[in-house]
């Protein structure tokens, strides 16, 4: 079925140079990515890590090779947050991923702040008014 082959696909995903790229032993199809090629659609704590489950069933914990990093979308002012799933490979995470986040967050210095592996990541600032 269909989710047998994405998750076939997703093992020989990878981004170089040209962008992403599928790499087989016989060749090398580059292939278009709108957004992130995965997305975290899960999350649950672990001891003191984060494991994020992405679309393709791929599991990975946050931390120092896989960093958290939310920016704000230019064009929607909204959060755009993602993790690194492998090499130069990421998911962006799922809104209701992001709002567990958010509730497993605690405030430090005006931000929220999560721990996972021994690193500290800021999902953003609390309080800012929106006019």
């Amino acid at each position: 079925g269909r989710p047998e082959l994405v998750r076939l696909f997703s093992t020989i995903l990878r981004k170089d140079a040209d962008g992403h790229v599928l790499v087989t032993p016989g060749e090398k199809l580059s292939i278009t990515v709108e957004d992130l090629p995965f997305r975290a659609v899960a999350v649950e704590r672990r001891g003191d890590t984060l494991v994020f489950t992405t679309d393709v069933g791929d599991e990975t914990v946050a931390g120092p090779e896989s960093p958290i990093i939310v920016e704000t979308d230019g064009e929607t002012g909204e959060p755009a947050p993602r993790v690194r799933v492998r090499a130069d490979l990421w998911a962006r995470i799922a809104r209701p991923v992001f709002y567990e986040l958010v509730e497993m967050a605690d405030l430090d210095a005006g931000r929220l702040v999560l721990s996972s592996g021994g690193e500290t990541f800021a999902l953003g600032p609390v309080g800012t008014d929106v006019e």
